[in-house]
């Protein structure tokens, strides 16, 4: 059959785009279809990962200012800061990178079009744009890559003014003294963590019974420790009451109870209150019932490792999917969808996949934590290096954090690395790579790391590893020969 591209992809997302690029390469004909009238690259340029992340670093900066050199007034940073510049920061960067990422679309030949995709058969989509014309489109495959969308609460709207979503959020016009966070999950701690370094009383409101369950014991300790210090209040187990307005006080009042007290309602008053729901798939409305695709219970589309989904010519990847719903994971499925649908020997995704929580402090792992590794009968030990002990640490006047290394006793190999600290999302990677060649923490004792580095870390948490072996009972000169061959 004659198509007019060898693949359509619906949505350019970091999926999308990545599955584009690569099909590129392979002098292949692709078209994107985008629903944003305006903008390539979806939630992840313009309304999430790259806007709340710069937004992270313009709040970090005034921080790390406010912290150094003060203020002789006693002001805090929202008194002294005008939202619009974190604004145009942010602005400037989302223009910086849309326009990096429509000339790559356009240097690789990769033709657009504007409107809304459904799928009609196997091998057709059709476009309807904003002005409602409709256009049929032809191809050899299809990547679904339409990403996911947060679930609206049942009890309040989001009205976009004082209640605020993860989209409107990036929006304000000024820094608020106080807000109220509804959330379980890494976006809400990352958004308490941003506007408590701009000075902002925040209260973090979380139905589960403890936020971030997954993280290593020590790192959780130590997030907890901070977050004492700060400015936020966390309250676990909630259930919301109310959200509504008081005219007499000028504010916005919410209204929850806890498991620890179910018969006591505490009401916050707040500025704003910023929702941030858990998500779905974005499967509705484009054309899954024309096709034969299994959906998860949750409506995310089922795949296999390579990405294919139960219609052949069919491919689906990025948050559309489901778990772990990460833009950095969206780009390796992306690419493993080209690969396999243009018949390319690949390798399935790793299975060991870094998280990156762009908090203040950030937050990165790897790996079992050190209760995995017990829980599954493995004898570890573990490293630590704390960030007062770093030079560069000392230098930059960013003391709080830590690294933890998790490492079998009996040979050394690495096996999990969990980091609270500046830099932790790059920092990750170094472990990540030892790993990944089944590498020991010789490799940190061994090798020249430059100084002073936040890097340095490995280098010190390997030595304190090594030291706790020792102390165990294993001569040290038997530790380095039975690892000799790393």
């Amino acid at each position: 059959m004659s198509f007019d591209y060898d693949v359509i992809i619906l949505g350019s997302g970091p999926a999308g785009f990545s599955c584009a690029m690569q099909s590129s390469k392979f002098d292949k004909r692709v078209l994107i279809v985008e629903a944003n009238e305006e903008h390539l690259g979806g939630t992840w340029i313009n309304s999430g990962t790259v806007p709340s992340k710069a937004l992270r670093e313009a709040a970090k900066s005034i921080q790390k200012f406010h912290g150094q050199f003060g203020d002789e007034r006693g002001r805090k940073p929202y008194e002294r800061f005008k939202m619009d510049d974190l604004l145009q920061y942010k602005q400037n960067i989302l223009e910086s990178k849309n326009k990096k990422v429509k000339n790559d679309i356009i240097k690789n030949e990769i033709d657009t079009a504007r409107g809304w995709g459904k799928i009609l058969d196997d091998h057709t989509v059709e476009v309807s744009d904003h002005l409602n014309n409709v256009k049929i489109y032809s191809a050899k495959n299809i990547l679904i890559s339409t990403g996911s969308s947060f679930i609206s609460p049942d009890m309040f709207s989001i009205n976009d003014s004082n209640i605020l979503d993860y989209r409107s959020v990036l929006n304000l016009t000024h820094i608020p003294r106080r807000m109220v966070i509804v959330g379980n999950g890494i976006i809400s701690y990352e958004f308490a963590t941003i506007f408590a370094a701009l000075g902002t009383r925040v209260t973090l409101l979380a139905e589960t019974d403890e936020i971030l369950p997954f993280l290593d014991e020590e790192i959780k300790q130590e997030m907890n420790r901070l977050l004492k210090e700060s400015t936020i209040q966390l309250h676990n187990s909630i259930h919301l009451q109310h959200v509504s307005n008081n005219k007499l006080r000028t504010c916005t009042e919410v209204g929850f109870k806890t498991d620890a007290d179910p018969d006591r309602l505490q009401v916050v008053e707040t500025e704003h209150v910023l929702y941030v729901g858990s998500r779905t798939p974005n499967t509705s409305k484009i054309g899954v019932e024309n096709v034969d695709l299994s959906l998860t219970e949750d409506r995310g589309i089922k795949v296999d490792s390579y990405f294919r989904t139960s219609a052949d010519s069919i491919y689906a990847a990025g948050d559309v999917v489901g778990s772990p719903a990460q833009a950095s994971v969206s780009f390796v499925q992306g690419r493993i969808a080209a690969l396999s649908m243009f018949n390319v020997e690949s390798n399935k995704m790793n299975e060991s996949i870094p998280y990156g929580i762009y908090s203040i402090p950030e937050i990165s792992a790897i790996g079992m934590t050190e209760k995995d590794a017990v829980n599954q009968g493995i004898d570890v030990t573990v490293g630590r290096a704390y960030y007062n002990n770093l030079t560069q640490a000392d230098i930059n006047h960013e003391r709080e954090g830590l690294l933890k290394l998790v490492f079998k006793t009996d040979d050394l190999k690495l096996v999990g690395v969990h980091i609270i600290g500046e830099q932790a999302a790059d920092l990750i990677h170094l472990g990540q790579s030892v790993m990944a060649h089944n590498g020991s923490i010789r490799y940190f004792m061994e090798h020249v790391l430059n100084y002073p580095t936040y890097s340095e870390a490995y280098r010190i948490a390997a030595f304190n590893g090594m030291n706790r072996v020792y102390k165990a009972g294993i001569k040290y000169e038997k530790i380095l020969e039975r690892s000799g061959n790393d």
